[in-house]
Order: structure tokens, then sequence, then C-alpha cells
């Protein structure tokens, strides 16, 4: 049984289908990569499985429960976090504090003080800035950390919360290739022990991590299966990967 389940999602605006009728089943443990050209309606469909926007219809199943209609904070309270294209971290705390407050769910400054105190948020917290590569930086304020470092934060961010589903919007956008490979690591380290489903155009960072590939196309189901048979699809090849197999990145 799939963790994570859409049905015949659909988001219209009067005529025009951004996601159209787009199934998708995401299994325990799984790392999930979800492809597609700009405008294919990835970011689009994190956004209905979140609830950041609502379905024009179609259904959405996480763990065994229909939240199509549900708000986006009773989701997250049910096991969905995310990770944006653009870093949403607190800039004047440090890193330890950020991964505190994203622990703890609050926003009372009283409430965290507290938790800044407790061994077991504080154990978990440095389990968690080990995890991303952070380890090092727990007391540097995030704003000290380079453009990789602070989408490590994020992923931490989201991680500590420790959701059935982690959905990551394009996380390698704007790193280097070595700060890209190392989010690899990461996310390879994550296998087995977490679900996850990646947005990602780069092809070499997909390559590092999928174990499954969904492709999208104009709202629509086009492709899946191994990253060896997405690439060698000949319809997936057309109007995403271009005649030699490489990604775009338009």
């Amino acid at each position: 049984m799939a963790l994570l389940e859409v049905k015949g999602l659909t988001k219209a605006y009067d005529q025009l289908k951004v996601v159209d009728t787009f199934d998708l089943k995401v299994h325990q443990g799984e790392l999930r990569c979800l492809l597609g050209p700009n405008g294919a309606g990835k970011t689009t469909t994190l956004d209905l499985i979140t609830g950041r926007q609502k379905a024009t219809s179609g259904i959405i199943s996480l763990n065994d429960t229909v939240i199509t209609h549900w708000p986006e904070h009773l989701r997250v309270r049910h096991g969905l976090g995310r990770k944006f294209q653009v870093p949403a971290v607190f800039k004047g705390l440090t890193v330890q504090q950020n991964l505190t407050v994203a622990h703890n769910r609050t926003t009372s400054p009283i409430r965290n003080m507290f938790v800044l105190r407790d061994g077991a948020a504080q154990t978990r917290v440095r389990q968690v800035a080990t995890q991303v590569g952070l380890a090092r930086r727990l007391r540097d304020k995030a704003e000290e950390l380079s453009h990789g470092e602070t989408q490590w934060l994020e992923i931490g961010m989201v991680l500590i919360q420790n959701p059935q589903v982690l959905l990551m919007d394009e996380p390698t956008a704007g790193m280097t290739a070595q700060e890209t490979y190392k989010t690899g690591e990461i996310f390879n380290s994550l296998k087995g022990s977490h679900t996850l489903l990646v947005v990602e155009h780069d092809m070499g960072f997909v390559r590092q991590i999928a174990e499954r590939v969904t492709v999208m196309h104009m709202g629509r189901f086009l492709a899946e299966g191994t990253i060896a048979e997405i690439e060698n699809d000949s319809e997936v090849r057309r109007v995403y990967l271009g005649k030699e197999g490489k990604a775009s990145h338009a």
C-alpha cells in the first residue's frame, strides 16, 4: 500500500488545466523523483498535496487517510513536510536555534527557551545537524552560511519534524557542483528510513539519488520507471531530455 497517493488530481483555472488527472504512488521508505520541463505542473502538484492550493478534483491520501480537503496545517500535523525552492530560515538565529524552533513547531519564545535547555531535544538537534552536514556550524548564525549550507539547514528543519513524507522542491537550486553532490549524499543517507518526493531539474543529481522516477508533461503523467528506463524512453527524450538524453534547464 502506498504511503502517499494521488488519484485523478486536477487543478484547473477556467479551461486551463495546470495539473490534469495526475496519478502518483509513493511507498514507505522510497525516494521518488518527479521530473518534467518548466510548466509541467510539478510545483503545483506539491502545492496541491500540501494544501497550499485547492484541488479542482481528485483524491490525495496519506497513510490511507484521505486529506484532499484538509487545511495546510492539519496536513503538516498528519505527516507532510515540505522544503520550498527558496530557503526560508531565520537569518538572525544560529543553526542550533533554527533547528530547535523547527523541532518545537511553535513561535512562542518562552517555549523555545525551555526546548533549548531540553537534553533530548538538543540531542535530536545535533543528530539532524550531523545528517545534513552542519554539526560544526551549530553556533553560527544562518546569515553566515553559504547558499548550499542554507539549503541544508532548511532540509534539516523539515527533517527534524520527522514527517511521514518529505516533499523537496528543487533542493539543489543555485548550488555549486560540490554542494549538489553532497546534497545527493544526504538524500541517499535518508533512503529507507524516510520517504521523499523530490522535484528536480538537474539530471546528474537525479542519477545520483533516484530509485524511481515519475515524469510529468503538460500537467499529465507521461512515464515512470528507473532512471535508465526514463532516459531511454523515446517520448520522455522528445519532450524533456532532448536528443542526447540530457536534461533541459529551461
